[in-house]
């Protein structure tokens, strides 16, 4: 089963400086039918115009991604960790009993343009943590695991059974993937255009997959996906 989440079907914010487009229910975009998959609970597609961000504010008991599409993304917390966050690279923030953290846009000039994704943790009161790892020369040619529950292959880690695989690929170019029975699948489609199982897909859509056994891709112009392989819903 192929659940096509089409970009223009996802709620919307926009304040002036930011434009979010929410996948899933967020902030003050709701619909019940659309709460996440599994532990991913939050997409959000944000360009963030030059010279601005998000002011310091404060997560508990969520596991938070980062990655950026275009531009420069700089991070500061409560814990001490600032660093940019450039195109290929990944950043975890688990923000565990309590962090505050601010995002800016790291230049006064270009805006940045960006993926923050949610996902719950397998356990509450975590010890807040951080980490940043760049991809950006494995993503060409194949999936590159970039995020699973034991950082293993080079990956980050984060507190859930999940596989978060990243891929690009060139216009004409295929790709496949061979879940495992029982799992619970989320498709990103961060830019390009690509035929999944035969379905086209563009820029900003989703699908929710299960029951395949087989995934299909086939770039129709250069892309850049996003792949998230999570446990059964039962263990959750």
């Amino acid at each position: 089963m192929l659940n096509i989440r089409h970009a223009n079907q996802r709620g919307r914010s926009q304040h002036g400086w930011l434009d979010s487009r929410h996948s899933f229910s967020f902030a003050d975009y709701y619909d019940p039918m659309q709460m996440g998959v599994g532990p991913l609970r939050v997409i959000n597609e944000d360009r963030v115009a030059p010279g601005h961000g998000f002011h310091e504010h404060g997560h508990a008991d969520m596991e938070i991604l980062s990655w950026v599409l275009d531009g420069a993304l700089a991070h500061k917390d409560s814990i001490g960790t600032g660093s940019v966050i450039r195109p290929g690279e990944l950043q975890r923030m688990s923000a565990g009993t309590g962090i505050y953290h601010s995002e800016f846009n790291d230049s006064a000039q270009a805006p940045v343009h960006f993926l923050q994704i949610w996902i719950l943790p397998e356990q509450r009161s975590l010890t807040p943590g951080y980490e940043q790892r760049s991809y950006a020369d494995a993503l060409d040619g194949g999936w590159r695991l970039i995020a699973s529950r034991l950082g293993r292959d080079g990956s980050v880690t984060v507190h859930q059974e999940v596989d978060l695989y990243a891929a690009r690929l060139a216009t004409g170019q295929r790709l496949e993937y061979r879940p495992l029975s029982g799992r619970q699948l989320w498709l990103q489609l961060a830019r390009g255009e690509v035929r999944l199982n035969g379905e086209l897909l563009q820029q900003g859509d989703g699908v929710e997959i299960r029951g395949e056994t087989l995934l299909e891709l086939e770039a129709g112009a250069p892309a850049e996906v996003l792949l998230f392989d999570m446990a059964p819903p039962h263990r959750q």
